[in-house]
């Protein structure tokens, strides 16, 4: 293989004409005849014996040229990137130009390559970094949320329900006296206050103690979904026969052991305030990130091929459909679930498409242009930390991402942390948003608008290649 020829067509197009030559089309030939020769019937021969140069005389001396020119371009080709300078954004057109036994054949690549990226200022970006503390009304927050998992529900005999009780209640409903459909249950469970049911039903159940058989009286919306019901007064017979309580775990130690590793619950908070502290560490990292990259990107220059935009929306799209498959939903049932069609689908990551497209361009040339490389030493410690974090063999990581590609990602990220240390950060605490002060309201009638049951919605079940850092 020669490279016969190189030249730029067109911006971020390149022809270029590569040489095979005679000796590597004869062998290449002879093994299409080995693989072929057993499937070809000659008569006189048994199959797979007829020599080579009978089956050619009997049709015609190019039988095998064709599958041997297939089997020998894209060989020819990929060694032709690597000796040249070459980056490819895309599968090139390949042009078979001529084919001659005695002296090989040549073929045309088009190939659209690389953009080449003017950039403009990235040293000494300048950058807000926001500062987010942990309030401890978060850290109860999430004390509560705990003590909610270890809640006991327990019956109550003694007093009459009240708001956040459980019931356990009969109903029939009656519209103008006659029983409508879908309005009778009998052993139904409500929580009050949930607003399950319209408004004003679980309100009315308040304050009756357990045997009580009472009228509750609604008035159904006007936007209720059934037609025949719609604004409609209606009367619930109800009888109640149980009520149920949530008893929450007192905050102490007991709590901390029942729900961590922690003997203490001062122990429990200090550990929830340590991980919520880098959870918002790291949203703070990422913002900051992000804005001095996004101020980068805006700033570079270029003609970027409109095919790596294209080619970065069909990754992203396949990202996200093994997402979906591994909660045991496919892309297709997606956009029909989703009343959406692939065309709109891909539409939806243009944006994210070209802005991952022009950071990856820029911090390419930002390392390039200040010499940010990834040592052999570098690419180890960053297989290692992929097979530990994938929980898989080291050699086994290094099968899944070529060392080449590996590289260029570590010399990107070298990039944003050059970019970091050049930027001039500016350091705020986080606003705290205060609430405005609200008019009173006139006091309001009571109206007794309750509501039947509504019926319950099917569960929806919700339907990172990592993205690049930064992006998030």
């Amino acid at each position: 293989m020669s490279i016969t020829s190189t030249k730029k067509t067109e911006t971020n197009v390149v022809e270029m004409e590569i040489a095979v030559s005679a000796q590597e089309l004869k062998e290449a030939v002879d093994k299409v005849y080995k693989r072929k020769a057993k499937t070809i019937s000659v008569p006189g021969f048994r199959k797979g014996k007829a020599p080579k140069s009978v089956i050619e005389r009997m049709y015609g001396e190019g039988v095998f040229i064709e599958d041997a020119v297939n089997d020998l371009y894209p060989k020819a080709y990929s060694k032709a990137l690597e000796e040249s300078d070459i980056e490819p954004v895309d599968h090139a057109d390949i042009e078979i130009l001529s084919v001659d036994k005695e002296t090989g054949f040549t073929f045309k690549a088009t190939i659209t390559v690389k953009p080449e990226i003017t950039l403009g200022e990235y040293k000494g970006i300048a950058v807000t970094k926001t500062l987010y503390k942990v309030e401890d009304s978060e850290i109860e927050a999430e004390i509560t949320k705990m003590r909610e998992r270890g809640a006991r529900i327990v019956s109550v005999e003694d007093r009459p329900v009240k708001s956040g009780d459980s019931t356990i209640i009969d109903f029939e409903g009656f519209v103008d006296g006659v029983a409508f459909d879908g309005g009778k249950a009998e052993g139904h469970k409500l929580e009050i206050g949930s607003k399950s049911f319209i408004e004003g039903f679980e309100d009315q159940i308040v304050g009756h103690n357990i045997g009580d058989e009472f009228d509750v009286n609604v008035t159904f919306p006007e936007e209720y979904h059934a037609e025949e019901l719609k604004g409609k007064p209606a009367v619930f017979k109800i009888k109640l026969h149980e009520i149920q309580e949530k008893q929450l775990p007192e905050i102490d130690d007991e709590l901390a052991k029942d729900v961590s590793e922690f003997d203490t619950i001062d122990a429990l908070r200090a550990d929830i305030r340590t991980k919520m502290q880098e959870a918002k560490d790291r949203r703070s990292t990422d913002e900051y990130e992000t804005a001095i990259v996004d101020a980068v990107v805006a700033g570079i220059k270029g003609e970027i091929p409109p095919v790596m935009f294209e080619n970065k929306t069909t990754e992203l799209v396949q990202e996200f459909g093994y997402r979906l498959q591994s909660q045991g939903m496919n892309l297709e049932t997606y956009l029909q679930y989703t009343g959406s069609n692939m065309e709109a689908f891909r539409e939806s990551f243009a944006e994210r498409s070209e802005r991952q497209v022009k950071m990856r361009l820029a911090l390419e040339a930002i390392a390039a242009k200040e010499g940010l490389t990834a040592t052999d030493e570098d690419t180890e410690a960053e297989y290692t930390r992929l097979a530990e974090a994938y929980k898989i063999d080291v050699e086994k990581a290094k099968g899944f991402i070529h060392p080449k590609d590996l590289k260029e990602d570590i010399a990107c990220n070298k990039a944003i942390d050059f970019l970091k240390e050049q930027a001039v950060i500016t350091e705020i605490e986080e606003a705290k948003e205060t609430a405005p002060a609200k008019e009173p309201k006139a006091a309001k009638k009571a109206e007794p608008k309750p509501k039947a049951e509504k019926k319950p919605k099917a569960e929806k079940k919700p339907a990172k290649k990592a993205e690049e850092k930064a992006e998030e």
